[in-house]
C-alpha cells in the first residue's frame, strides 16, 4: 500500500472523506445520467431508430458487469484512492474520445466513448462504495450513503438541464416529420451542425476530470488499511450460488437497474415521439421524484419503514404507474397539473408524468435490497457483493428490450416491458430475502 495508508475513522477523515465522495457522486451521476438527453439528440445525429439509438445504454452498463471483477483486481493491486484517481482519468479519456465521434458523427465511435467512460466509472464505483462504508462507524454507513445518493440523483436533475442550455437549442424544432421532409444534403448538414455542437462540452468535461483527478490524488483522503480475508482463496468459486437469497437478489437488482434505466433514459425519446416540447429535459422529471423517494427513505428507514417494507412500497408503486404508463392519456395533462402545477414546470402528457414518477418508485430498491441479499453470507459476502454488481446488466439489456418493442409495436404500450419486472421485485419482497435453501417451503 502507499505510504499515506493510515487508519481510517476519526472524525477529520470522515467529514474530508464525505467531501470528496459527494464530489466524486455527482461526477457519476452527471455522467449516468447524460445518457436521457443523449439518445435522442443521437437519434437525429446518427439517423437511429429507437433500438439503434438505445444502444447507448448497452455500452454504458454493459461496462459494469464486464469490468467489474477486474476493477477488483486493480484495486487490490493500487489501493482505493489511486482506483478513484485511476477511474477519473479513464473518465477523461473517454469524455476525449467524443470528439472525434462528433467530428465524424460515427455512431459505434459514440459508443466507444461511453464504455469507456464507463469503464472508469465502474473502477470509481467499485472503489467509492466500500470506501464510505468503511471510513466510519457500520451503524451510521446507511446514512452516509443516502447523503450520497442525493448527489448522485441531484446531478440527475442538474444535467439534462445544462445539455439542453449548452447543446439542444432548437432541437426540438426537429422532429422525425421535420427531418424526413429535408432532402439529403439539408439532413447532412442538419447532422454535421448538431454533432460538432459536443466539441466544447465534451472538451470542458475531460479537462474537469482531469483537474478533479489531480487534486484527489494530492489530496489528503486517506488509503484504506483493509485486512485480506485469510481463507479469501480458498472459496469455491461458485459458492456463493448456494445462497438463494443472494441469487435472486441479483436478479431482482437486474430488473430494477433495467426499469431505472428505462424510466431515466427513455422518456426523453418518448417525450420527443409524443412531441412534448421539453423532451431533452424531461430526465430531470424522473430524477426529482427519485430524489423524493431518496429523502423519504433516508427520514422513514428504520425508523417508521423497514427495508423489506421498503421494497414492498416500491415495488407496488412501479406496479401502479406501470398501468399509469400504459394506459393514459399521451395528450392530457391534467395529472401534472395536480402535482407539479404549483413548481411553475412545464407540463407534460399523464403518460410521461407516470413515467417520470417511477423514479419515486425505483429509489428504495436498491438500498433495499443490497442488505437483505447479503445477510447471513459470512466469508462470502465480497463475492455476494461482485454477483449483485453483475445485476447492474438489466440496464443493458431491457432498455434494448423496450426499444425494439416499441419500434415493432408501439412506443407506449413497450412499456408493458416494466411490469413483470416490478413483480420479480415483488416477490423477492414477499418471499425471495426470506429464503435460505433452494426449496420453497
Amino acid at each position: 500500500m502507499a505510504k499515506n495508508e493510515q487508519p481510517v475513522g476519526s472524525t477529520k477523515d470522515v467529514v474530508v472523506a464525505m467531501f470528496f465522495i459527494s464530489l466524486l457522486f455527482f461526477i457519476l451521476g452527471f455522467a449516468t445520467w447524460l445518457n436521457g438527453s443523449l439518445i435522442p439528440f443521437l437519434k437525429i445525429v446518427c439517423d437511429l431508430n429507437n433500438f439503434q439509438a438505445l444502444w447507448v445504454t448497452f455500452a454504458f452498463y454493459i461496462a459494469y458487469t464486464v469490468m467489474a471483477l477486474p476493477s477488483a483486481a486493480v484495486l487490490s493491486r493500487i489501493g482505493y484512492k489511486n482506483g478513484m484517481t485511476m477511474g477519473l482519468g479513464i473518465m477523461a479519456v473517454g469524455a476525449l474520445l467524443f470528439i472525434p465521434a462528433a467530428k465524424s458523427s460515427y455512431y459505434g465511435l459514440f459508443l466507444f466513448a461511453l464504455f469507456t467512460l464507463a469503464t472508469g466509472m465502474t473502477l470509481m464505483q467499485t472503489a467509492i462504495n466500500p470506501y464510505i462504508v468503511c471510513i466510519g462507524s457500520r451503524e451510521s454507513a446507511a446514512m452516509r450513503i443516502s447523503i450520497l445518493g442525493l448527489f448522485n440523483k441531484g446531478a440527475g436533475i442538474v444535467v439534462p438541464l445544462v445539455f439542453s442550455a449548452l447543446i439542444l437549442s432548437g432541437v426540438s424544432n426537429y422532429s422525425d416529420k421535420a427531418v424526413a421532409a429535408l432532402d439529403a444534403a439539408g439532413r447532412e448538414l442538419l447532422r454535421n451542425e448538431l454533432a460538432a455542437r459536443l466539441i466544447f462540452p465534451y472538451a470542458i468535461m475531460a479537462l474537469a476530470l482531469f483537474v478533479v483527478m489531480l487534486v484527489v490524488h494530492f489530496s489528503s483522503l486517506p488509503e484504506l488499511a483493509l485486512k485480506q480475508e485469510e481463507n479469501e482463496e480458498a472459496l469455491p468459486r461458485f459458492g456463493v450460488l448456494q445462497f438463494p437469497q443472494l441469487v435472486l437478489g441479483a436478479l431482482a437488482l437486474f430488473a430494477y437497474v433495467g426499469v431505472e434505466v428505462i424510466a431515466g433514459d427513455t422518456i426523453g425519446l418518448y417525450g420527443r415521439h409524443l412531441n412534448v416540447a421539453n423532451f431533452a429535459v424531461l430526465t430531470s422529471y424522473t430524477m426529482g421524484f427519485m430524489v423524493l423517494g431518496y429523502v423519504l427513505g433516508a427520514t422513514t428507514i428504520p425508523k417508521f419503514l423497514n427495508q423489506k417494507n421498503a421494497l414492498l412500497l416500491s415495488a407496488v408503486s412501479g406496479i401502479v404507474f406501470t398501468f399509469g404508463v400504459a394506459l393514459s392519456s399521451s395528450t392530457d395533462t391534467g395529472i401534472c397539473q395536480i402535482i407539479l402545477a404549483w413548481a411553475g414546470v412545464p407540463l407534460v402528457p399523464n403518460t410521461v408524468i407516470f413515467l417520470a414518477m417511477l423514479g419515486f418508485a425505483n429509489a428504495l430498491v436498491w438500498p433495499s435490497i443490497w442488505p437483505l441479499a447479503l445477510e447471513g453470507l459470512g466469508k462470502y459476502t465480497a463475492s455476494g457483493s461482485a454477483l449483485l454488481i453483475m445485476g447492474i446488466a438489466g440496464g443493458a439489456l431491457l432498455p434494448m428490450l423496450y426499444g425494439r418493442i416499441s419500434d415493432a409495436a408501439n412506443s407506449q404500450l413497450a412499456y408493458w416491458v416494466m411490469l413483470p419486472c416490478y413483480g420479480l421485485i415483488l416477490l423477492y419482497a414477499i418471499k425471495g430475502h426470506t429464503m435460505r435453501q433452494w426449496r420453497w417451503g
